[in-house]
């Protein structure tokens, strides 16, 4: 016996959903409460409301979607928005003062939960990602090799440069989030 096929929109009703949850592209976990995508579309809306998100951390240039701006107003989550190019250049010229103060918001737990994004979910998003996992104390090839897979095909040698030599001993130790250290086992 062949299992049925719901017809469409069907699958959600039974579920009592109102629409299918569709992520964003590039969506990630990328630890317990914070997460990582391109830019949310308005089919992505009911998925995001499943995250209860309390702050978005946006990394581009161009203006936030008035219809994304209205999402965001009628569910409470706070736009955090570092305006940052999207940059084939060298390393040196990646914005290093405003990953810094990405972190900085990223690694205060108050704004959890929290979604990183830029336009795509690949290069500045996976600059900001690459430099908190530096933080984290990842080894850099597992750094670089998170980085590649949501960057595919496009990945810059100049941003792995940039992960590489990005210096997180200046962002303070004490604020580093539980969420880097949740996952350990304590020995006796």
């Amino acid at each position: 016996m062949k299992p049925e096929t719901p017809k469409t929109g069907e699958f959600s009703k039974r579920e009592g959903l109102d629409e299918f949850l569709v992520p964003p592209k590039n969506f990630a976990m990328v630890d317990q409460g914070l997460f990582r995508s391109g830019l949310p579309q308005k089919c992505n809306f009911g998925f995001l409301k499943t995250l209860k998100l309390q702050s978005i951390v946006y990394l581009s240039t161009e203006p936030y979607p008035i219809s994304n701006l209205e999402f965001l107003q009628s569910n409470g989550i706070r736009l955090f928005r570092f305006s940052m190019e999207g940059s084939t250049k060298s390393s040196a010229e990646i914005h290093r003062e405003k990953i810094r103060e990405a972190l900085k918001v990223i690694l205060d737990q108050q704004n959890y939960p929290l979604l990183i994004h830029c336009r795509s979910g690949k290069h500045r998003t996976g600059c900001v990602v690459g430099c908190l996992r530096k933080m984290q104390r990842w080894c850099l090839l597992s750094i670089i090799e998170e980085y590649r897979q949501f960057a595919g095909a496009k990945s810059r040698d100049c941003d792995e440069r940039f992960i590489e030599f990005f210096d997180v001993s200046n962002l303070k130790k004490s604020s580093q989030p539980a969420i880097c250290f949740r996952n350990t086992i304590n020995f006796i």
